[in-house]
This record gives structure tokens, sequence and C-alpha cells, in this order.
């Protein structure tokens, strides 16, 4: 059997925050949403294991940035490579080890809080397993680093206020890293290219059919995928693009109410106006008024 190790690598650098600073943490607003208890870096782990029986009291985000590794989560075993992510939730019976000729190197941190939950669920909403991967992004990288060192500095009030709402940009890049990371090259999915297509056909009133048809689906099927990745149905989330259109040309040019919504593709003036005050709670005129004296 291998020396199994839970920690002790060269170069390894961790901390605990002490409990006092834990439950100050868990009392305060803002902490008490997202706080970190652990954080630590484990580069080229060898043998590197670890066994929770009833799980961890908090939960556990891992980060592979080179090598491998393996975990078991309830009964799914799960493959760690370079790139990947491993979230265990707390109180889930888990193990996980470093391989043996190739270890991983891994950023890993425990978090809990009131918004705890909706984090595990938003990590794991697009995967099978527990794990998920991301491309590379140096900007995480520094999150992670920033985090770490302000704790290092000390656990006054500003500095655990301030890294708990980095957690949760840190966090969000695993959530959703395409958004994080704009610029790296990916497949478009389709719901991306109907959003595309509707911000080039801003001007016009295009029906729920033309767009379905854009990306050759069907229009029944086309509305329910667009309200699951969006949470609006097709035409209502097109009425936002417009509205905030028509809230930026209020603004910054001179357009008459009459012009913008011709401009907008609404043959009814009048029905604009409506649709504008519906959705931002001020007429397009009241609008335009609060912004110039604001």
């Amino acid at each position: 059997m291998p020396n199994r190790k839970k920690d002790g690598f060269y170069a390894q650098k961790s901390i605990v925050l002490p409990k006092p600073v834990i439950e100050q943490c868990e009392q305060s607003t803002i902490t008490g949403a997202l706080h970190i208890t652990d954080i630590g870096f484990y580069p080229k782990a060898a043998f590197h294991y670890r066994q929770r029986e009833h799980g961890s009291p908090q939960n556990i985000l891992i980060y592979c940035v080179d090598g491998e590794g393996w975990a078991q989560v309830k009964k799914q075993k799960i493959l760690i490579r370079q790139g990947a992510y491993l979230i265990l939730p707390k109180d889930v019976k888990h193990v996980y080890e470093a391989d043996q000729h190739k270890p991983w190197s891994i950023f890993w941190l425990h978090f809990k809080g009131s918004l705890d939950s909706a984090y595990v669920k938003a990590l794991t909403q697009n995967t099978e397993s527990f794990s998920g991967i991301v491309s590379y992004n140096e900007e995480r990288l520094t999150l992670f680093n920033n985090m770490y060192n302000t704790l290092q500095a000390g656990y006054s009030f500003d500095n655990l206020n301030y890294v708990s709402m980095l957690l949760h940009h840190y966090l969000a890049s695993f959530c959703y890293p395409q958004t994080f990371n704009p610029n790296q090259p990916r497949d478009e999915e389709e719901i991306d290219v109907a959003i595309r297509y509707m911000q080039d056909h801003i001007h016009e009133m295009l029906t729920l059919k033309a767009v379905a048809d854009h990306i050759h689906r069907s229009a029944s099927h086309f509305s329910a995928l667009f309200k699951k990745k969006t949470g609006y149905p097709p035409l209502e989330y097109f009425n936002y693009i417009k509205i905030q259109y028509a809230c930026q040309m209020l603004e910054f040019t001179n357009l008459q109410v009459k012009e913008l919504a011709y401009k907008l593709g609404f043959q009814d003036p009048y029905y604009f106006t409506r649709l504008f005050t519906k959705l931002m709670g001020l007429s397009p005129q009241g609008y335009r008024k609060k912004k110039k004296f604001n």
C-alpha cells in the first residue's frame, strides 16, 4: 500500500480559520451568506488521500491544475484531470486520492453559509457527476491567491467581508465558465444563436416561429429550451432586449418617444409606452427626466 498522506507536501500552503473566527463569520450579514473555513494549495501532492465516512461539515471545492487523481462520491467514481474541479457537498461520504504516477496539483477550499446549497446546485447543474471542466484562466487563480493572501494578513472584519465577496466571484467562475471567460473560443449553443438573432433584429417585431426557424427547431420545443436556459419565454426576453436598448436611447439621444417606438419596430407608440412603463416602472418620458437630473 502506498504511503498515503492527508497533507504535508513540499511547497504546500494552507490556512484553517480558528473556530471563533468561523463563528464570527456565521453571525455577520455578509459572511453569513458565504465564507471560507479552510483554504490551500497542494503542488504535486504525491500519495495525497482523504476518506470521510460521514463527509465534511463544509462543502469542499478542489480545482486540479496539473496531474491527475480520482474521487468517489456516494457510489460515483470520478477521474480528475488537469482543468477539472470536484465539488464535495457537506455531509456526503467521499474519498479522493492523487494518482500515483502523475500526482495532482490542487487548489482547494472549504466553504459554508446560508447560500452554500445554492452554489453546490449551480456547480453541478451542467454535469452528471460532482465534477466539471473549466478552461484555464489566470484571473481565477488571481482570485484564489487574493483570498488566501487576505486571510493570511489577518481576520479583521474588512478582510473577512472582502474574502466573502471574492468567494462569490471565484465560485461563479466554475458555475459559469463561458461567461467568466467570454473570449475563450467555443461552440455557440442554440439559445446563444437565438439571442444573437434577436439582437441583430432588434428593430423588427419577430415572431416565435421566426426565431425558432432560425435554429431549426419547432416553436414549442424552442420555447421550452429557451425558458429552461434563461428563465423567460423567448418573446418576453426579446422585449427586455428592446427595452434595454430604449433606455440607452432615452439617456444618450434626443429621439422622441414616437421615433424610438418606430425604430424598435413598434407600430403603436402607445403600446410601446405601456410596455416600457410596465417593465421599468416609469414612462419613457419619466425615465429620461430621471436620468437627466440624477
